[in-house]
């Protein structure tokens, strides 16, 4: 019985103590999400950081069913505003990185053309590129693809994905060439393809700029916790990992 008592107490006092948060983030983020938690844990060791990826639109949809989550790192700054103006934050979002985009391919492909003359190649069969109606890069990769003036000449190309993460697989495993995050190409497993040139940078002028946004939810449980990890996305340690995965910084 005194062994039952003092597990019950044990268990009690451990869920007392719990400094778990869960944030949810934006696919594109995957990438340095990791090399974040570590640097944040450094001077919050007592603070687990658990982590639920998808696409933002995906992950707005949930927050707005209800999904306990105490932070949310979108590829955009709609769905954050949309998640403020629907009384599910109290405080406004606010931008914490810009993402760029890159067409990237395995094969050996002649990246000195320019994007509207190597899309529309009759060797590249297939083009992933990530859906814009869950992901924030795929609107930004329709845009530039219509500014280039050859999206349609080549939309009957495109196999989507319903991330940019999914997109990045898609890109590297099933397709002839893919429209991506040029984060992703600062990762471990992007990197040999970053080093031997896979890849380009899409102009900046032919889309609007990837402004992604973070925002504070209201039911977060552990609050102190959660908004020790806001306040670090903003620091400089912070923006230094950005930065080392090409991302764009407000100094």
């Amino acid at each position: 019985m005194f062994n039952k008592i003092v597990l019950v107490l044990l268990l009690l006092v451990l869920n007392i103590n719990a400094k778990d948060i869960t944030i949810a983030v934006a696919a594109n983020v995957s990438y340095a999400i990791n090399d974040l938690i570590k640097e944040f844990n450094i001077k919050n060791p007592n603070t687990k950081v658990n982590v639920i990826l998808g696409s933002s639109g995906k992950l707005n949809a949930q927050i707005s069913h209800g999904a306990p989550y105490d932070l949310f790192m979108s590829a955009n700054m709609k769905y954050p505003y949309n998640l403020y103006k629907n009384n599910f934050a109290n405080i406004e979002p606010k931008v914490y990185a810009k993402g760029s985009l890159a067409y990237f391919s395995t094969k050996n492909l002649d990246f000195s053309k320019d994007i509207k003359h190597l899309l529309e190649d009759k060797n590249i069969k297939q083009i992933a590129i990530a859906n814009p109606k869950t992901a924030p890069y795929g609107i930004a990769s329709f845009q530039a693809l219509k500014n280039a003036k050859v999206f349609e000449n080549i939309k009957s190309k495109f196999v989507y994905g319903e991330s940019i993460s999914q997109t990045i697989s898609y890109s590297v495993s099933a397709t002839d060439i893919g429209i991506i995050a040029k984060s992703s190409l600062f990762s471990n497993k992007m990197s040999k393809y970053k080093e031997n040139i896979n890849w380009k940078e899409i102009d900046s002028k032919l889309y609007t700029p990837i402004k992604q946004g973070v925002v504070l939810l209201n039911n977060a449980k552990n609050k102190e916790e959660t908004q020790a990890f806001y306040n670090f996305i903003f620091s400089k340690k912070a923006k230094e990992i950005f930065k080392s995965y090409g991302y764009l910084i407000n100094e």
